[in-house]
């Protein structure tokens, strides 16, 4: 338990025959319960988690109360195995299935891959167990050190994020495909779970999906850690998928937060600064492309980028207003502990 809430972690593996041994072993004492999923993997994954999951029981003496209930659980470590692969996201929702089931008060995540330090989960879940949050999610980004953090890595991590605020509503938040995360059990059990992407676009659905739920979000930052691991992202895939998936949850949050559960000129800023910009941006396009006269050129020209600049004005007062009405909704780590705060860990110093 931690701070007198139960905790579980979910560890979603695919293909990690040599680390995730070492993530169920590194596991905290403070964790209750442990759900290693295992992806359908075609290496020894399966018989890694077995292997380790039978240590762990057996030194589990007699059970621990797992909540008020009253309800026991004679194993730490549960082995959980799809039959086919089906992708991070959906790992991740059996393993949070099993909680809710076994109703614990706070959820983590914890990939199996080894790139999340066990001795960093404590400030992870913090937030949620101590009520400052409903989630709280990792970002490497805040830490004072991304040495471990490559330039390229950087570039397309900074641009995920930006196109992750403008669709969660999550304007303060920062790294967003970072997996380490914990939720709270009453957060969890109000969300569809069925309804969330089970790939790599996990994490930035469930963002919107939180948000519209005004549920708050904390950022816990932390350092980057990578060794010899392999990502199993597809980018020529995952950047196609994952943008659609963050146009469909921009407008379905717009839809969602601002027209059917209430009312901000927001939506309608943002319908007509794009409308307004697509429209001069097609404008300039069929001027610059047509043989117009230098006076019907400059009038046409002139039009365009008049729309053009009107639209990008209009989404910018639309984005400040969105930003605005969920300031609320977000708690940064600086914003909780000062550089000196005892509860900022060895690691994190």
């Amino acid at each position: 338990m931690y701070n007198g809430k139960t905790v579980g972690v979910v560890v979603p593996a695919h293909n990690e025959e040599a680390f995730v041994g070492r993530v169920i072993e590194t596991m905290p004492g403070f964790v209750d319960r442990v759900y290693a999923v295992d992806d359908c993997s075609g290496d020894g994954t399966w018989a890694e988690i077995q292997r380790h999951a039978e240590r762990a029981n057996r030194e589990r003496a007699g059970g621990m109360p797992l909540t008020d209930g009253g309800a026991y659980a004679d194993t730490v470590v549960e082995a959980i195995r799809h039959d086919t692969n089906r992708g991070r996201g959906a790992a991740v929702k059996t393993g949070y299935r099993h909680a809710l089931e076994d109703g614990l008060d706070v959820i983590a995540v914890m990939d199996a891959d080894g790139q999340m330090n066990p001795d960093m989960l404590a400030r992870i879940i913090e937030p949620v167990a101590d009520g400052w949050a409903d989630y709280a999610k990792g970002t490497r980004l805040l830490h004072r050190d991304r040495s471990e953090m490559s330039n390229w890595r950087f570039f397309g991590n900074s641009l995920l994020t930006y196109l992750t605020k403008i669709s969660s509503g999550y304007w303060r938040m920062s790294d967003p495909q970072n997996g380490f995360t914990a939720v709270s059990y009453e957060a969890l059990s109000r969300i569809d779970l069925d309804s969330l992407y089970d790939d790599y676009g996990f994490l930035n659905d469930m963002l919107t999906t939180l948000n519209v739920h005004d549920f708050r979000v904390a950022d816990v930052s932390h350092p980057a850690v990578y060794g010899d691991e392999q990502s199993g992202i597809r980018y020529s895939t995952f950047i196609p998928k994952l943008s659609t998936l963050l146009a469909r949850n921009f407008v379905r949050r717009l839809v969602l937060q601002y027209v059917i559960y209430s009312f901000h000129p927001l939506v309608l800023l943002y319908f007509f600064g794009v409308v307004s910009g697509l429209t001069g941006l097609l404008g300039l396009l069929v001027t610059v492309a047509s043989a117009f006269g230098p006076g019907e050129l400059f009038l046409r020209g002139g039009l365009s980028m008049l729309l053009l600049v009107v639209g990008g004005i209009a989404v910018s007062v639309a984005m400040a207003y969105d930003l605005q009405a969920n300031a609320g909704l977000e708690v940064v780590d600086e914003d909780r502990f000062g550089d000196d705060d005892p509860r900022r860990t060895e690691v994190e110093r």
